[in-house]
């Protein structure tokens, strides 16, 4: 027998529970394009937080289903999948979800420079993670369209934080040797596309995809720098110490016990800054079952595995 724990929905769309439908229309907008599978195809757990982040919309959205799954009701066994004959194109994805055209200009960005999620703090003093049953996501509207086979004329661009926070100016010399010079918007963020708009060869679309990543694997959004820390087992369950990257150098943070993947650590002040405005680091745990295990190792998985299943049957 196993068992999974139930997402927080409120934590996964990075919004408090008192927020207004438009907060939570912005941040599921922000968090659907973050998570898009065609913007991340190197990233191996995007697919799953794309369906999450769309069946936490689906929940929050739906003044039943929330207040259902605030009271702890609900299953996602016997939910269809609504992406399982593929991943819609991102705006087709967000007309169907939201209707209506998106007004883009010839130059424009696939994201919005608001804060990705909400972290806790380092000290885990302000964690609030529980565990809670939900509705099934909304059924209708009936799921997009599977991705259109076109291939995106895109070119990636790397910048470095200052590049990304100020803004810069890019050259960029396409196929058919067009050279292109435009700016980059303030307060852009690892992962950013820009669109131009009717550039490419037969009048297509060319894409900008922005990289701002450091050397110590620090991603930048805005003012914001986010990391991943990768954990195993034992130290995400009983909580350790460990030193993390900052812009100015490594820092020790204190893990909480009991820290799942996906949960968020938040080192105040350590982001980067523009006058009088200061940022955060979010540290996101990453658990991460090594892929050697020797004997003595499996058994103790297995007995934990035991344990898990005699806690479930006594309960």
């Amino acid at each position: 027998m196993t068992s999974t724990a139930e997402p927080d929905y409120w934590s996964l769309l990075g919004v408090d529970s008192d927020c207004t439908d438009q907060q939570l229309k912005r941040a599921f907008r922000r968090e659907a394009r973050r998570w898009h599978p065609d913007l991340n195809s190197n990233d191996p757990i995007a697919e799953e937080r794309f369906k999450l982040v769309n069946e936490a919309y689906a929940v929050l959205s739906d003044p039943r289903r929330r207040e259902a799954w605030q009271r702890g009701g609900g299953s996602r066994a016997d939910v269809a999948d609504p992406f399982a004959q593929g991943f819609p194109d991102f705006e087709d994805y967000l007309d169907v979800i939201f209707g209506g055209g998106t007004g883009r200009s010839s130059v424009e960005v696939d994201n919005e420079p608001e804060s990705p999620f909400r972290g806790d703090d380092a000290s885990g003093d302000d964690a609030r993670r529980e565990t809670r049953g939900h509705e099934p996501p909304v059924s209708s509207p009936p799921p997009p369209p599977p991705v259109r086979a076109v291939e995106d004329l895109e070119s990636v661009v790397h910048l470095t934080p200052d590049q990304a926070l100020q803004g810069t100016v890019v050259e960029l010399t396409l196929d058919d040797g067009t050279v292109i010079e435009l700016n980059t918007p303030p307060f852009a963020g690892d992962g950013w596309r820009l669109r131009l708009e009717g550039v490419a060869p037969g009048g297509r679309d060319h894409f900008l995809q922005l990289r701002v990543v450091t050397d110590d694997g620090l991603r930048i959004d805005g003012l914001r720098v986010l990391y991943k820390l990768m954990l195993f087992p034992p130290d995400a369950a009983l909580g350790c110490a460990v030193d993390v990257p900052t812009l100015d150098g490594p820092v020790t943070l204190q893990v909480p016990p009991g820290s799942s993947s996906g949960r968020l650590l938040r080192l105040r002040g350590r982001g980067l800054q523009l006058d009088d405005e200061l940022g955060d680091q979010l540290v996101e745990i990453v658990v991460v079952i090594p892929s050697d295990l020797g004997d003595a190792e499996r058994a103790l998985y297995r007995r934990l595995q035991e344990l898990a299943s005699e806690s479930e049957q006594g309960g």
